[in-house]
Formats: structure tokens, sequence, C-alpha cells
């Protein structure tokens, strides 16, 4: 394992360790190449030695306390028969954020409650939150009839509105799933696309689709379909419908126009629950044309029991670069303003 140089002065620096009584469960707690080690070494500013079936955790004083919980906490998680993803490790090390970042990347999470863990259970996996603020969106998904995920992208509005309406659906509380966007085009046309009507729709909802195979077994996503207890369609399809008894989300709803906004949001039926999310950064309408979300969230944010979560760069999830990305549009944007 390749252990970065640290020169604390000796004062500074002390040692602990930690010993695991199963061997294969401290395997998977290394990861392969001691993956999982050297990631929490890079976070925390930490040297974690393996010797046998004990870790030896040297730094200073508060760095150290908190890799130790980290791996603690890690190694239950692994007891308990989950498995280890590097995700897990991100949020275990988000929980620390005085010392698992340098000052420059400071994150500021929300502190308390919000730091317990939530759990979603779908058929194939069990989803959670990495951050205090998709932990609090995922809350507000399970409280509220109808909610607002708004950020940008990689902050898992979507991924985690679509687990939620899984859950709700294989624990009996609606009938049915619908997962909608607007069919808006960014770039190019959908008439140059090949195929029929479906073959060109096809490729917006993907994302859609894609969520679901990580949530069902593939053959059953096929088999709901078909059966039409899970729909997913174009923004346009929705009017006219009453959309009780569902799980309903709509997705990219920054490009929908207010008419259309007003149209879906009207469609909540008896029994349903509702999540709408968006990026107001990359609204695809023609020039001119509002956007819906801005709407919505103008008109609606002051109403009781319509919640509205907001997401950050810092709730990124995605590839660590996705975030400085944004941060660097973000801060141009700014100086632009």
């Amino acid at each position: 394992m390749s252990i970065g140089a640290l020169t604390p002065t000796a004062e500074t620096v002390s040692e602990s360790v930690l010993e695991f009584p199963d061997n294969f469960l401290l395997i998977d707690l290394c990861g392969p190449y001691d993956r999982n080690l050297t990631a929490i070494e890079s976070a925390m500013g930490v040297q974690v030695l393996r010797r046998g079936n004990r870790l030896e955790v040297v730094g200073p004083e508060g760095a150290r306390k908190d890799a130790l919980d980290i791996l603690k906490s890690l190694y239950e998680r692994l007891e308990s028969g989950k498995t280890l993803e590097p995700g897990d490790i991100d949020r275990e090390l988000r929980a620390h954020p005085d010392l698992s970042l340098t000052p420059g990347d400071q994150r500021e999470l929300f502190k308390g409650e919000l730091a317990d863990r939530v759990e979603i259970k779908t058929r194939k996996k069990l989803v959670e939150p990495r951050t205090d603020a998709q932990k609090a969106y995922v809350r507000a998904l399970f409280e509220n009839e109808l909610c607002f995920g708004i950020g940008p992208a990689g902050t898992g509005k979507t991924y985690l509105a679509v687990a939620v309406a899984v859950n709700h659906f294989i624990s009996g509380n609606v009938d049915r799933i619908i997962l909608s966007r607007p069919a808006v085009e960014a770039g190019e046309k959908l008439g140059y696309l090949p195929g029929d009507m479906k073959d060109k729709i096809d490729p917006y909802m993907q994302p859609l689709y894609d969520a679901l195979n990580d949530f069902f077994p593939s053959k059953q996503v096929q088999k709901l379909i078909e059966e039409k207890r899970i729909e997913i369609a174009p923004l346009a399809f929705m009017r006219g419908r009453t959309l009780a008894g569902a799980a309903v989300v709509l997705d990219e709803a920054q490009n929908a126009t207010t008419m259309q906004m007003k149209m879906f949001l009207t469609r909540l039926g008896e029994g349903s629950r509702m999540a709408i999310t968006g990026d107001r950064t990359q609204i695809d309408l023609p020039r001119g044309v509002t956007s819906g979300l801005w709407e919505a969230e103008r008109l609606l944010k002051n109403i009781p029991k319509i919640n509205f979560s907001y997401f950050t760069s810092k709730d990124v999830v995605r590839h660590p670069l996705v975030a400085r990305i944004i941060e660097a549009y973000e801060a141009d944007a700014e100086k632009q303003a």
C-alpha cells in the first residue's frame, strides 16, 4: 500500500490500533490493493498500517480519531452483511467535513439529526444517500406528496427520487410508477433520429431506464412495463390524465414550459406521490420561453406540504472532477452577473 509521506512533530502525532476478529471481512474493509485504506489516508491525512488482523492508524489526534471511527463504522457495515463500495467510503468521509478535506474544499454539511443514516430499500439493492442534503431530500420524499429537487447534475436528484418511487411500489403504497421527461432537443433534432416515434423518444428517456435497472432485475422491469405498472413517457403524453395511486417522477423539469408544468402538477391524484427534479443552469428551451420549474418555484414555494430541496456542487456524487467543473461554471456565472 502506498503511504503518503507525513512530517508532523512528535508532539502532535500518536497511534492507535484496531483488531478485527474476521480476516475475511478485514480483506473487504481494506479493498483491492488496500484501495479503501488509501482513500481514507488521503482524505484524513493519516497513515493506516496493516499488520495481520490489525490496523494501526498514525496521525494527529483529531484526524486519527475520525479515521478510527470511519474504519469501525465500515467494518460494522460488513458485519451486518452489507457490501462495501467506493460510495460508502465517500459517505463516511463526508460525515467528517472538518478533517476529510483541505481548507479550500471544506464542505458545509448539516449537523445533528440529518447525520443519521437513511436507507431506501429496492428489489436489487439498498440505496443510501451520501450527503446531508441528500438525506434531507429522501426524508422529504417520504414525508411529502409533492417534492422538488433542484440542483446541478450529478447530485442524485433523479436517482434518489426513482429509488423512493420503487420503494413505495414494492411496499404497496402505490400501484404503479410513472417516469417522465420533456422531450426537448438539446442541439440535436428529433426528426433526424432513426426509427419510429418510440425509437426517437427512447434516447431521451434512457436515464430513467438506467435508474430503474439499478433497482429492479432487468426482466422484471420489462414485465412491469408490459403490464403498464411502470410507464416511461414524454411529458406531452401526460395531458388529460389523472395520475392516481402512482409514484410519479418528472425529470429535467427545467425544460418544461410554464403551461406544461401546470398541466403536470395538476395531474396529481388521490394516493399519489410526485417528485419534480431539475437544474436551472441547463435550460434548453427556446430563447424567451420561461422555464416552468422557475415559475413553479416562484409560485409554490410558500405552500405548506410542498417541499423544495436544493443541492450544490458539494453534493455531487459522480467523479470528483464533476464538482470542480460545476464550481468553475458557477464562479464564471457570478463574475458575468
